[in-house]
């Protein structure tokens, strides 16, 4: 009889275990199904005649007949009664002899009383379809931009080619705040152009009344919102102070306003209209490629890789702009000094410094006397350099808007440019907490490190699906990476390693411990604590291949993100995901692709790119793509 109830209870906890592994399985289909299915709709809606170049953004009210292709051709015509005299101040000012794609459009709508959202790739010309409109207006347009080093720049330009614009800002000295007030209610218009931070509308009460007596005479002109997207807690830069703008459309309804961005998706873009309060806006989109930029990601020498750098921008880029982006103002600084040691004009840019610190390291970099801006995310926001050759990355961005965003201010003059990655295991972890209190922050990282663990799918394609985009691969033209070496790639069975991996983890938990990546990193490879090394099997991989397989059953939900927060930092452990209980299932398996240079013996080889059949040359090699190809293989140091 008790033999009867052993057996009957370790067959139940069988079929428990089991049916814990199918709900798991459903639970991964189901999630899988979704996305195919939310991918197939949008696929479907662009099929189905959606015009590809203007959308309808949605409403809460009954929806309208979308703006279609007729509507957006009528726009781009010039028989309206300003169309003359759009055309002589775009020609005789701004000097430029023709619009680019979507320009005359958005400008025609704006000075037709329309409400605006513009979605146009970083350089595409946003700035123009509110700072043209302004010169052929009665009054003024307001400009509200989140950076002072985007105004700054854009001041510099109107300034440049005789537009009259000013700032207020916190920077602003009392007599020149008065004077801009009073130049509000003027009628003859002293200023045409006026750039204030979200900040001033929220808190300044002065303003408002200025600004209300500017409408009620006629003279605010437009409203323009710069860098929309930081409205909506779902976009890549939420602002608070951008939460509070919807006073502006409630106080001044008859005055059209044009959201601008270079990154949004259709979600952020509905949540920025409920929160700007506009009520039936029209959004224009922009293709998103911008075919003149190589984008390549390379793997870190180890912790510090300035020196990659330093030795990048003297063979590659001499005597050219660039921006190297960074992730901590001390990062800044400490980059900034070594590549000034190694003979780089380079200067730091981060928020803490004082403004008119920051205004000289912006005037010296836009005139050439230094060649790179050391910086966190505080640069960048509307900068209108041309000709930034190189925006390099020293530590990876927080997401794919903020990546597509900063590596857009290359190139801005059409002329080739590069866009370089340095990935680091440890930086994902300093990254992650730090946007630990952000809604969609961890998802956000992850599609960011999807993006550089890949090894087999254009960079572009990647990007096309982030911002609900079709693509077409061969449209690339080998301006990434990964379509320059599409065959340098295997993929490769890892299930044993990611049982090893997990055990220890496992482990860990039983013991009431918790590991850092970088400790389990060290117990897999034996050089751990010794109460570790007498239970766990040690792995033979090269310490990239171990943090390439702990990404990847990171990013798929083996494991899973554990945070511990202390009153002076933020800790980030592994613990195990929701799918870990499949290992113990001996058909599951997982497999990852691994660039060539990175596979190790010990890995059981599954298959071999389909590109690797293929004996066709790539052409249009760089001079340092040797020195890729080589990177994979270094080891990487880590912080935690």
């Amino acid at each position: 009889m008790a033999n009867n109830i052993d057996d009957a209870q370790a067959e139940l906890d069988s079929v428990e275990a089991e049916l814990e592994m199918v709900e798991l399985q459903i639970s991964e289909l189901l999630e899988k199904q979704t996305k195919l299915n939310s991918r197939k709709n949008k696929l479907l809606h662009i099929l189905e005649g959606a015009c590809s170049s203007a959308q309808p953004s949605g409403s809460c009210k009954p929806p309208k007949p979308s703006f279609s292709k007729q509507d957006l051709q009528h726009y781009e015509e010039s028989d309206f009664s300003w169309s003359k005299e759009v055309q002589a101040k775009l020609c005789n000012v701004f000097q430029l002899s023709k619009f680019r794609p979507l320009q005359r459009a958005a400008i025609n709508l704006s000075m037709s009383g329309k409400d605006l959202f513009l979605v146009m790739p970083t350089g595409r010309g946003k700035s123009l379809c509110y700072q043209l409109p302004a010169l052929c207006s009665k009054g003024f347009t307001l400009v509200i931009a989140p950076l002072v080093s985007l105004m700054e720049d854009q001041l510099m330009y109107l300034k440049s080619i005789n537009v009259p614009a000013v700032t207020v800002n916190a920077s602003s000295t009392k007599e020149d705040s008065k004077q801009v007030l009073a130049g509000m209610t003027d009628k003859n218009s002293p200023f045409k152009l006026l750039y204030v931070t979200p900040e001033k509308i929220a808190k300044s009460k002065l303003l408002m009344s200025k600004l209300e007596k500017a409408y009620n005479m006629g003279l605010l002109a437009c409203i323009a919102v710069d860098e929309v997207h930081c409205c909506s807690q779902w976009g890549h830069d939420f602002r608070p102070d951008y939460k509070l703008l919807g006073i502006l459309k409630r106080q001044f309804p008859k005055v059209p306003l044009v959201g601008l961005t270079a990154t949004a998706t259709s979600n952020v873009l509905k949540d920025c209209q409920k929160i700007l309060c506009v009520q039936e806006p029209i959004t224009l989109t922009a293709p998103f490629n911008r075919p003149n930029l190589y984008y390549e990601i390379r793997f870190k020498h180890n912790e510090d890789c300035t020196h990659q750098i330093a030795e990048l921008i003297r063979e590659r880029y001499k005597n050219q702009s660039g921006i190297v982006y960074v992730f901590s103002q001390k990062d800044a600084e400490v980059v900034a000094t070594d590549l000034q040691k190694r003979n780089i004009l380079a200067q730091p840019y981060h928020a803490s410094m004082e403004p008119s610190d920051k205004s000289l390291v912006h005037q010296r970099w836009s005139s050439k006397k230094i060649q790179v801006v050391v910086a966190t995310v505080a640069f960048g926001m509307g900068i209108d350099k041309a000709d930034v050759r190189f925006v390099i990355h020293h530590t990876i961005s927080k997401s794919i808007e903020n990546y597509y965003q900063e590596s857009g201010r290359a190139g801005r003059d059409d002329g080739s440019a590069d866009c370089i990655v340095f990935f680091g295991f440890a930086d994902i972890f300093r990254i992650s907490t730090m946007v630990v209190m952000e809604n969609t922050g961890q998802q956000k990282l992850k599609n960011m490190v999807a993006y550089c663990q890949n090894v087999d799918r254009c960079r572009r394609a990647m990007m096309a699906i982030h911002f609900d985009e079709v693509w077409n691969d061969d449209e690339c033209n080998q301006m990434c990476d990964v379509c320059r070496h599409g065959n340098d790639y295997i993929t490769m069975d890892i299930t044993k390693h990611a049982r090893d991996v997990v055990a220890i983890v496992e482990m860990a938990s039983s013991m009431d411990e918790k590991l850092t990546p970088l400790k389990v990193c060290d117990a897999w490879m034996g050089k751990g604590p010794a109460k570790y090394r007498k239970t766990i099997k040690v792995t033979s991989l090269s310490r990239v291949e171990v943090e390439s397989i702990i990404i990847h059953l990171l990013l798929h939900g083996y494991f899973s993100e554990d945070f511990s927060f202390t009153p002076y930092t933020t800790h980030f452990y592994l613990k195990l995901g929701r799918k870990a209980a499949l290992l113990k299932n001996g058909n599951h398996s997982i497999t990852m692709k691994m660039r060539r240079g990175m596979s190790h013996a010990t890995v059981k080889k599954v298959s071999e790119s389909a590109a690797e059949k293929s004996s066709a040359k790539v052409k249009g090699k760089r001079p340092a793509d040797s020195d890729y190809r080589k990177s994979g293989v270094k080891k990487v140091k880590t912080l935690l």
